[in-house]
């Protein structure tokens, strides 16, 4: 067996390959809040990024470039699939879309007018190269690869029944049970077969599939992850987010509606609404925190949405101060907000380094004590001898939050009060967004006082859900029939739970533990 170097990359004719990092002590410091489990945070996991293009002479290139736009979607690993119409190719790694797809030689060997790409971040599956997407499995119908964004709630019971009838996995994803349910499927063409098989799964997804002459994208009846269409010179793309579609050149079209099928082929675009109607739900996280803010969703802005969270925040709960500081970068738009309802100047008095990549040092716990330090530092110039708001977009563990007062404080703030730009966060999520046990949620286990005390702040105040809705989508949430998946906030899970009702881990697990 020939030895590779750690760093290596197979881009193969589906051989899937990709790059191992080698393992050292050293602690990986960088701008993710979550790429070391050392780093404590408030913010979720974020979920992952699909796109797919179909009928493009550059499909490599182009999804490239839009799975580099959905980075913040995924940053544990990215892969792609493409077909020339003779066979299909793919290239699959361990890290970053920049770091891993950035140079001709790659793009060269993903030939053809037809790509699939999907950037990762676990939900379920440890981070090992064989759970990157997309998946590529050869049916009877052809080669079929398939990327999903979400969580299936009943993926232990399938897998379980699956196994009983002799399937074999050679992954823990979720998104494994769909291509088995797909192959096992006793219909002859398929769509048919897909169809057959989200019949049979319970969850929050949003899909897109290729074969050597179709593109195909699905989303959950629910709607509650998102999925779009768009188009660069005639040639459709499925992909989670607008600024995928920006950094191309490319034009929204529309949002794949919640249950809707859409299949791109050489014969043209068919839609399909194949599975019983539902009570739209999107995830009213997306507006809060997971999309970029340069992103459109259900027609809106996500920055002008979160600066009108923000300024919902400050009508429920202004507070005299000098400044309004946001904690970079996701409380931005939402301090902005806040600021410009107030009354009150806005300015950066927290600075946060971008720059900040692996450093070469022992993990040892006074090194891991500066993490916050590495990413952010205070612009005392602003803060000192004042009183200061920090506006955050959540609450999580509340950690990270602690130690970004007391650096607030070490700067000079008279006083320092802290507003979210969300409902407190009391419950995890089960739908494709790593979040922490409910034990682990401060929200979970004490109250806005309490909170406040531990983070130590003068004063906490989070954004009602009514203000949410009302900031979102301009009317106040319907308590018989939530416009929103809410579930974080309100524990309201809108698709059932299945798994964990039948006391299975919401978790994949694998018998096989894995290094390198």
């Amino acid at each position: 067996m020939t030895q590779r170097s750690p760093n290596d990359h197979d881009i193969d004719h589906i051989n899937h390959g990709g790059g191992v990092p080698t393992k050292d002590r050293t602690l990986d410091l960088t701008t993710h809040p979550f790429a070391h489990p050392a780093a404590d945070s408030d913010k979720f996991h974020e979920e992952c990024g699909v796109f797919g293009i179909f009928g493009s002479s550059d499909a490599a290139a182009h999804t490239v470039l839009g799975l580099h736009a959905l980075q913040h979607r995924g940053q544990e690993a990215a892969g792609i699939v493409t077909h020339d119409s003779r066979q299909f190719y793919s290239h699959h790694s361990l890290g970053h879309v920049g770091d891993n797809f950035n140079s001709e030689a790659v793009i060269s060997r993903l030939p053809g007018d037809v790509a699939l790409g999907h950037n990762r971040y676990a939900t379920t599956g440890d981070t090992v190269l064989r759970n990157v997407q997309p998946l590529f499995a050869e049916l009877e119908t052809g080669g079929f690869a398939i990327g999903h964004n979400g969580n299936l709630t009943n993926a232990g019971t399938l897998r379980s029944e699956l196994v009983k009838r002799g399937c074999i996995f050679q992954s823990t994803m979720d998104t494994e049970v769909i291509i088995h349910l797909i192959a096992t499927s006793s219909y002859h063409d398929l769509i048919d077969r897909i169809i057959d098989a989200l019949k049979s799964v319970v969850g929050a997804y949003s899909l897109v599939a290729m074969t050597e002459d179709q593109l195909i994208g699905v989303r959950d009846p629910m709607g509650v992850r998102p999925l779009l269409l768009g188009q660069l010179d005639g040639a459709p793309i499925l992909t989670s987010e607008s600024c995928a579609l920006d950094i191309i050149g490319a034009e929204l079209v529309r949002e794949v509606a919640p249950g809707e099928m859409i299949i791109y082929s050489r014969d043209g675009i068919e839609s399909l609404m194949p599975f019983p109607p539902a009570k739209s739900r999107p995830c009213i996280f997306e507006y809060v925190y997971f999309s970029r803010p340069d992103s459109i969703a259900q027609g809106r802005s996500i920055y002008s949405v979160r600066k009108a969270i923000g300024a919902a925040l400050a009508k429920e709960s202004a507070v005299p101060a000098d400044v309004v500081i946001p904690v970079p970068d996701s409380g931005t738009p939402a301090a902005l907000g806040y600021a410009e309802e107030a009354g009150v100047p806005f300015e950066l008095g927290i600075i946060r380094n971008h720059y900040v990549g692996r450093t070469f040092i022992e993990p040892s716990q006074n090194i891991r004590n500066f993490g916050v330090k590495l990413k952010h530092n205070a612009n005392r110039a602003e803060i000192e001898g004042r009183r200061v708001v920090l506006v955050d977009d959540s609450i999580v563990r509340g950690t990270t939050s602690k130690k970004i007062v007391q650096m607030v404080r070490d700067a000079g703030a008279t006083e320092v009060h802290m507003r979210i730009a969300s409902p407190p966060t009391a419950n995890p999520c089960y739908y494709g967004v790593d979040t922490p046990s409910r034990e682990e949620l401060m929200a979970a286990n004490m109250d806005v006082a309490t909170m406040a005390r531990q983070i130590g702040v003068n004063s906490l105040a989070f954004i009602s859900i009514d203000g949410l809705y009302q900031a979102v989508g301009g009317i106040a949430r319907n308590n018989e029939q939530p416009q929103y998946c809410d579930a974080c906030f309100s524990e309201e899970y809108p698709v059932s739970l299945v798994d964990l009702a039948q006391g299975r881990s919401p978790a994949q697990l694998s018998l096989l533990t894995e290094h390198g």
